[in-house]
């Protein structure tokens, strides 16, 4: 699904959604973003595969890739890693052809989706406007030097969560963080009192870290 704010837009955010839900599911948020009010934003929302999933007992649902156990950050199906970060390669690739800037492309998820957007944000040569990384963690965080591109560490990272999130712990997500700050990304990390979920607090969160990567 796409959706402009704006003619001729110069600026673009591919944005993941969550595991068994579709890319209808932050359309909602547009509305509430002064930033992409500001200036023409096309909006991209690609649909995940839908794919058994064993940690909810095979059933078939939209996903991003298999998880495997309840490690959520290890137990992980590779090839449906690796096939993800590809269909989001070519949505980045397709909007470069369309001559979007890379510097005016943010990549963005949720939980599974945001997994996915941080893998694969900080693995292209020519970086991106920003990654934003909402309720999510850092996959294969023991080999981030080995699949991170040298030119990804000037991109700028928001990873929001929820403090009393149930599905991925906070804690998991502020292990992600500061394992790239470790490894010398610029991350900004906030927490607020909510579950699995975005709050509005959250958006307006978001709102003023988009103004802030493309101005």
């Amino acid at each position: 699904m796409v959706q402009a704010t704006g003619p001729d837009p110069q600026h673009a955010v591919i944005w993941l959604h969550g595991l068994g839900a579709d890319g209808h599911d932050f359309v909602p948020i547009v509305p509430h973003l002064r930033s992409a009010a500001a200036r023409p934003v096309r909006f991209v929302f690609p649909h995940a595969p839908v794919r058994p999933v064993t940690v909810n007992g095979g059933m078939a649902m939209r996903a991003w890739y298999d998880i495997l156990g309840f490690e959520i950050d290890r137990d992980q199906d590779q090839a449906g890693i690796q096939a993800s970060l590809a269909q989001v390669d070519a949505l980045i690739d397709a909007q470069i052809a369309d001559g979007m800037s890379p510097a005016r492309i943010i990549l963005a998820g949720f939980s599974q989706g945001g997994a996915i957007a941080l893998r694969c944000g900080l693995t292209r040569a020519q970086p991106l406007a920003g990654v934003m990384v909402l309720s999510a963690y850092l996959l294969e965080a023991d080999r981030l030097e080995q699949w991170a591109h040298p030119a990804s560490a000037q991109v700028p990272i928001f990873m929001g969560h929820g403090s009393e999130d149930p599905i991925v712990p906070v804690g998991l997500g502020e292990s992600s963080a500061r394992r790239l700050r470790q490894a010398g990304h610029a991350v900004e990390w906030q927490t607020w009192p909510m579950p699995h979920s975005v709050c509005p607090e959250e958006i307006a969160a978001i709102d003023q870290w988009l103004q802030r990567c493309w101005s």
